[in-house]
C-alpha cells in the first residue's frame, strides 16, 4: 500500500461518456477502476457518472459538474481525482487548475501500479520507459509543481528524474531505456534457446484471472499470489510434468486489462516474448466475472496486436467454484465446447487440464528412433539441443535414442539426421 500522511488517499473516480453509450458497461468499468485504485493503495470515497452530448474539450466533464466536484472535494476531503478514460494534457492541466487537487486518468493509475510492482531490473526498466512515453506529450511545468505539491499516487515512477521538464533529455532517456531492453531481450532469447527441447506453455489472460494460482497448482512453485490487479509483472518460468512423466515448461505473464496503454504493452515486449515463443497458449478466464466474454475479447485483441494470436490455444475457464449455479457452467460449456473448466485454487479438474496439455503437445510433436555410431558421437550434443530424449541405451557399437521433436523443426531435423533414423 502507498500512503500519504499515513492514510490512503481519498479518491473520487469519474466516468464521462457521450449520450447513448452503454451505461451498464461504463459503470462496470468504474467498478474495475475502483479495484485499480484499491490496488494502488488509495480509497474510493465516491463515484460520478456523467453523460454528455459531447465531451468537454477543456475539462472532459461539463462546467456544472466541475463545480459539483469542487464541493465534493471540500465535503469529503478528496485528495485525488481519477478519470476512467485518458485525459488530454490540456484537460488535465485545466482540471488541476480548477480543482486544485491531483488529477489522474486510468493509464496514469495503471502505470503507478506497475511502478510499485516492479521488482527486477527488467520490470523497472520497462515501467520507467512506459512512464516516460506517457509523460512526454504531457510535459509542462504542471508536472513539476504537481509532484512537489501533491505527492503520493501518480508522482512515483522513475524516481527523482522530475520528469526532467526537458523534452530533449526525456527523449534521450527513452532511447537509453529502449537500448537497455534490447540488451535484456537478447539475453532472454539465449535463455529460451537453451529450453527449446521442452514443450512450452504460456499462461495469458485478463488480470486477476488466476494465472499465478494455476501456476502454483501445476508446478508447486512459490509464486506470488494476491487478489489484486497486476500481481505478476515479471515472467516466471517453471518446470512441470505432463501425464506420463514428460517434462514441460510453464510461464506466467503480465495480465491484460481494458484500455491498457499501448506504450505499456510495447514496453513489456521482452516479458511477453515468453508467450510469443511458447508452443501453446493457455488462455485463463475468470468465469465468475459477469463480462468474461468481453475480457476474452480484450485478451484476444491484445494478443493480435502483439502478433501472437495464431498459436494453438487452450481456453481455460477458472474459478468455477465461485459460480452460484452449476447450471451456469452447462450454459457456458455449450457456448465454448472445447474449453476446460477448473478451480485452480481448489485443484478442481486439474488432471483434466493436464490431459489436455498432453493431447495438444502430442499433436504438435513427432517421435523418432535413432542409432548413432560411436564414431559419430560429435552429433549427440546437437541432437540433445534440438529434441527431447525419451530413452537412451548405450550399446557396444553405438547409442540408441528415442526422441520427441516439435513438428515445426522436424523438417530441419530430418534433413540433417535422417540417415540415423530407425524405421
Amino acid at each position: 500500500m502507498y500512503e500519504t500522511n499515513d492514510k490512503p488517499e481519498r479518491t473520487l473516480i469519474i466516468s464521462a461518456n457521450i449520450k447513448g453509450h452503454n451505461r451498464e458497461q461504463a459503470l462496470e468499468y468504474l467498478d474495475e477502476l475502483e479495484f485499480l485504485i484499491k490496488t494502488a493503495g488509495a480509497e474510493v470515497v465516491q463515484k460520478i457518472y456523467q453523460e454528455l452530448p459531447k465531451l468537454n474539450k477543456a475539462t472532459c466533464v461539463g462546467s456544472g459538474k466541475v463545480e459539483e466536484i469542487k464541493e465534493i472535494i471540500k465535503e469529503d476531503d478528496i485528495s485525488l481525482i481519477v478519470f476512467d478514460d485518458d485525459l488530454t494534457p490540456m484537460q488535465n492541466k485545466n482540471l488541476v487548475k480548477e480543482l486544485n487537487t491531483k488529477v489522474l486518468d486510468r493509464s496514469g493509475i495503471i502505470l503507478d501500479i506497475f511502478a510499485s510492482r516492479a521488482k527486477t531490473q527488467e520490470a523497472k526498466t520497462q515501467v520507467e520507459l512506459a512512464h516516460m512515453q506517457y509523460m512526454l506529450p504531457r510535459l509542462t511545468r504542471l508536472w513539476t509543481h504537481l509532484s512537489k505539491q501533491f505527492g503520493g499516487i501518480g508522482s512515483r515512477g522513475p524516481g527523482e528524474t522530475q520528469i526532467e521538464t526537458d523534452r530533449r533529455l526525456l527523449r534521450e532517456r527513452i532511447q537509453i531505456l529502449k537500448h537497455k531492453l534490447d540488451e535484456i531481450a537478447v539475453q532472454q532469447f539465449q535463455q529460451r534457446k537453451s529450453r527449446e527441447a521442452f514443450p512450452r506453455f504460456a499462461l495469458v489472460g485478463y488480470t486477476n484471472a488466476g494465472k499465478s494460482t494455476l501456476m502454483k497448482t501445476l508446478t508447486g512453485a512459490n509464486v506470488y499470489v494476491e487478489d489484486k490487479l497486476f500481481a505478476t509483472l515479471d515472467t516466471t518460468v517453471r518446470v512441470f510434468e505432463l501425464p506420463g512423466g514428460e517434462k514441460a515448461l510453464l510461464s506466467d505473464t503480465v495480465g491484460f486489462i481494458r484500455k491498457l496503454p499501448a506504450n505499456l504493452v510495447a514496453s513489456f515486449r521482452s516479458t511477453l516474448a515468453e508467450a510469443k515463443e511458447a508452443d501453446f497458449l493457455v488462455h485463463v478466464v475468470d468465469v465468475s466475472q459477469k463480462r468474461f466474454r468481453e475480457q476474452i475479447a480484450v485478451v484476444n485483441d491484445t494478443l493480435q496486436s502483439l502478433k501472437i494470436e495464431n498459436k494453438p490455444t487452450i481456453l481455460v475457464f477458472n474459478k468455477i467454484d465461485n459460480l452460484e449455479e452449476s447450471a451456469d457452467i452447462a450454459i457456458i460449456q455449450n457456448e465454448y465446447p472445447d474449453a476446460i473448466f477448473i478451480g485452480a485454487k481448489q485443484g478442481l479438474n486439474i488432471n483434466l487440464l493436464l490431459d489436455t496439455f498432453k493431447k495438444f503437445n502430442d499433436h504438435q510433436s513427432s517421435y523418432v528412433q535413432m542409432f548413432v555410431p560411436y564414431s559419430e558421437m560429435q552429433i549427440i550434443g546437437k541432437i540433445y539441443g534440438k529434441a527431447e530424449i525419451l530413452e537412451r541405451n548405450d550399446h557396444d557399437d553405438g547409442i540408441f535414442l528415442r526422441l520427441k521433436i516439435q513438428k515445426d523443426i522436424f523438417g530441419i531435423f530430418q534433413n540433417h539426421y535422417s540417415k540415423y533414423f530407425i524405421q
